[in-house]
């Protein structure tokens, strides 16, 4: 799955991935096939952190 290399490009497209389509973080990350430390990782560097709660990095 190809997702924007560009953080904030990133942030929104989790984010509304998140919002339409997947209960939760890890939802979206075994449907995508993809390595949820490396978005944590690259997300935390614009300081944003997954919200379990709200379902969306803020």
């Amino acid at each position: 799955m190809y997702l924007p290399n560009d953080p904030v490009m990133l942030l929104s497209y989790i984010n509304t991935q998140l919002r339409d389509n997947y209960s939760s973080f890890e939802d979206l990350c075994d449907s995508l096939d993809v390595d949820s430390a490396e978005i944590t990782s690259k997300l935390s560097a614009i300081n944003y952190e997954y919200n379990p709660e709200l379902n969306q990095f803020k």
